[in-house]
Order: C-alpha cells, then sequence, then structure tokens
C-alpha cells in the first residue's frame, strides 16, 4: 500500500510516537486523524501537521466513544485505510509496596487503556476497512498496535504494563488470522526505550543512564525511527501477524 495515499486514524496522536507517525503520513502526502484525551494539545498538533490532518477527542477506553470517533474519521477522510495504536499510560507500582498491595484499580485502569482501548480502536477501524476497495495486493487495510519490549522482559513494578502490553501482542495474530479474509494485515511494533514526552520529562542522568545500556546505539530511540517502521509495515504486503522489536538490542535486567 502506498503511504501516500493513506488515511490513518491514530490513537495518542497529539504526541510522542503517535505524532511522529502521523507527520510520517502527513509528510508523504496521506491525510491523518489524531485521537487523544487533550482538546488544546490535539488541536495544537492537529495545526503543525497543516490541513489534511484533523483532533477528534477521544477516550480509548470507553467504546462508545471509540465507535463515534472512528465513525467521524471516516468522514473526515473519506475513508481509513491505516490505524495505528499508539495511546497508553506507563503507570508502574510494585504489587507488594511499602504500603500495602498495590491497588486492583490502577491495574485495570492500565489493562483498560493500553489493552482494551487498543481492541477498541482495532475493531471498529477494521469495521470500517473491510468496506474498502481493494488494492492490487488484495489489501483493504493495516493495523498496527504499539507493544514494548516489557511485554517479553517485564520488569519489577511493572506488572500491570507488561501485562496489558503482553496482550495487545497475544492478539494479534488471531486478529491477522481473522481479518486475512477481508484483506486487512495487523501487525505489533514492540518499542525499546524512546524520547517520547513523559521521558523527555525524566532528569538528564536518567535518559542517559537507561541509554547506556542499549547495546547499539547508545542512545534513546527516536519518535521518528518508529514510524519508519510503520511506514514500513503499511507499505510491505507481506508483512502480518508480526511483532518487530525496536530496541537498539536492548533486553530489560529485572530492576
Amino acid at each position: 500500500m502506498d503511504l501516500g495515499t493513506a488515511k490513518a486514524v491514530i490513537s495518542g496522536g497529539a504526541s510522542g510516537l503517535g505524532f511522529a507517525s502521523a507527520q510520517r503520513v502527513i509528510d508523504a502526502g496521506g491525510k491523518a486523524v489524531l485521537l487523544d484525551i487533550n482538546d488544546e494539545h490535539g488541536m495544537s498538533s492537529a495545526a503543525k501537521l497543516g490541513e489534511r490532518a484533523s483532533f477528534v477527542n477521544t477516550d480509548v477506553s470507553n467504546e462508545a466513544a471509540v465507535r463515534a470517533s472512528i465513525q467521524q474519521a471516516n468522514e473526515l477522510m473519506d475513508g481509513i485505510s491505516l490505524a495505528v495504536n499508539c495511546a497508553g499510560i506507563a503507570t508502574a507500582g510494585r504489587t507488594l509496596g511499602r504500603e500495602g498491595p498495590w491497588p486492583t484499580e490502577n491495574f485495570n485502569r492500565v489493562i483498560q487503556i493500553n489493552l482494551i482501548g487498543t481492541f477498541n480502536v482495532t475493531k471498529e477501524a477494521a469495521a470500517i476497512m473491510q468496506l474498502n476497495e481493494p488494492d492490487e495486493n488484495g489489501d483493504r487495510g493495516v493495523i498496527i498496535s504499539t507493544a514494548s519490549i516489557a511485554a517479553f522482559e517485564g520488569q519489577i513494578g511493572q506488572a500491570a504494563y507488561s501485562a496489558s502490553k503482553g496482550g495487545v501482542v497475544g492478539m494479534m495474530l488471531p486478529l491477522a488470522r481473522e481479518f486475512a479474509q477481508f484483506g486487512i494485515r495487523v501487525n505489533t511494533i514492540a518499542p525499546g526505550i524512546f524520547l517520547t514526552p513523559m521521558m523527555a520529562g525524566m532528569p538528564e542522568e536518567v535518559q542517559e543512564s537507561l541509554s547506556k545500556q542499549v547495546p547499539y546505539p547508545h542512545r534513546l530511540g527516536r519518535p521518528e525511527e518508529y514510524a519508519a517502521t510503520a511506514a514500513f509495515i503499511y507499505e510491505n504486503a507481506y508483512v502480518n501477524g508480526e511483532t518487530i522489536r525496536v530496541d537498539g538490542a536492548i533486553r530489560m535486567q529485572p530492576k
């Protein structure tokens, strides 16, 4: 599929990996609708991307809200051919902390946003994509979700986060197999330690320490490198049902 004609809906699109993905689509000549929860930030990000970008306020954990947002995105772009799931939170806490067992409410919130939110966007976008005219390869659409290397090497305090991202990886293949009949490919990117707004807010010494843990290159990942991976997946018709690690060969230690 040609990124230059892509009609992309991107959750968490106002910043970080999502914004970089939207920028890549726009730069190629496509269209993008950013789904995010912050109106001011979302509208500002869409404005930076130009007239082929729009913003729709969306809580990905709310099924009805996602359905309405996907329908709106479909109307704004006259179709959807790409969905990129970047919305998520990284709340952490020891299961047995100093103040007692970690509240299940906190665990639920991480699962609801990271895993259920990804499923909500995926199913609603796929419902639109299945109606597309197939391209020469039979493709009608592509769905890309964001996992994490924590899905495989979760650290102490990441039980909820790792479970949510492991779930994203786990549901990918069944979805890819199910959606094959419609010509919709489903893949996952598992980033390592990336320079997102959340990471940028950490002290410089922390960022430097994390950078040194990456075998090569000795730095944090750049959002545009995630976006380049998403573009590769979109344009390569034989990439389906796959999780691609983008992590500089890092393997996380217990803590």
